[in-house]
């Protein structure tokens, strides 16, 4: 199996263009490119920066998985949207920090069975990898290579 069709199995590379703009490679060749960037005054807002990306990696995850269990359960949906809102403030150290991310899911749909769509409300997020995974805090690794 490649990496490619290993969902579990990747890397992401984020390389500097210039200043605070960065450019995002996926492993999937036929992924476009993105852009990233810090808002002004750092940068100049030439696309969304981390914490933009991470709530937009909440509310898909949370939709689609919304959605895996409406379709499994043969619920049509029309359609599925999630707004999602982080607040980011200073901690006690006085660095900037996601302190809580609100999200509203508005979907509309024909509710063939109450039963169904209630059990799918009451489970759905636990099949969210992103959000259960920032819920519970992660880990992460880091180590710096100075190329010459």
């Amino acid at each position: 199996m490649s990496k490619i069709d290993d969902p579990h199995s990747y890397t992401v590379v984020v390389e500097r263009v210039e200043n605070y703009e960065f450019r995002v490679r996926f492993d999937n060749p036929s992924f476009d490119e993105w852009t990233m960037d810090e808002p002004s005054p750092l940068g100049k807002d030439k696309g969304p920066n981390a914490t933009r990306a991470l709530a937009a990696a909440i509310g898909n995850c949370l939709t689609a998985s919304f959605m895996f269990c409406l379709q499994r359960s043969k619920l049509m949906v029309d359609t599925i949207r999630a707004e999602v809102s982080p607040t980011v403030a200073r901690n006690e150290e006085g660095r900037w920090r996601i302190q809580h991310v609100n999200v509203k899911v508005h979907i509309t749909m024909a509710e063939d069975d109450p039963n169904r769509y209630q059990r799918c409300v009451d489970i759905f997020e636990n099949y969210c990898i992103v959000t259960s995974s920032v819920r519970q805090g992660i880990p992460v690794d880091v180590e710096i290579f100075h190329d010459d």
